[in-house]
């Protein structure tokens, strides 16, 4: 659940079709996501789960995988 919700805030971010992302999908090598790129993709995962992630955390979200596994650690805090 939590990697199609992610795969869809991605998919709107970079206007691109979801089914081109996977867990294994980096947001710098395979997107070409910049730091707003990667702000927004957080500010989305933070008001769709109502979650916050704080920097430390968000700075070791490199791949989509990564994104869920935060939200998973944030959602069962």
């Amino acid at each position: 659940m939590e990697l199609e919700k992610v795969k869809g805030i991605i998919a709107d971010v970079f206007n691109i079709d979801e089914d081109t992302i996977t867990e294994d999908t980096t947001f710098v090598d395979d997107l070409g996501a910049d730091s707003l790129d990667i702000f927004q993709i957080i500010m989305g995962i933070e008001e769709t789960f109502d979650i916050e992630i704080n920097n430390e955390d968000a700075e070791k979200i490199v791949t989509v995988g990564d994104a869920v596994e935060q939200i998973k650690l944030a959602t069962n805090n």
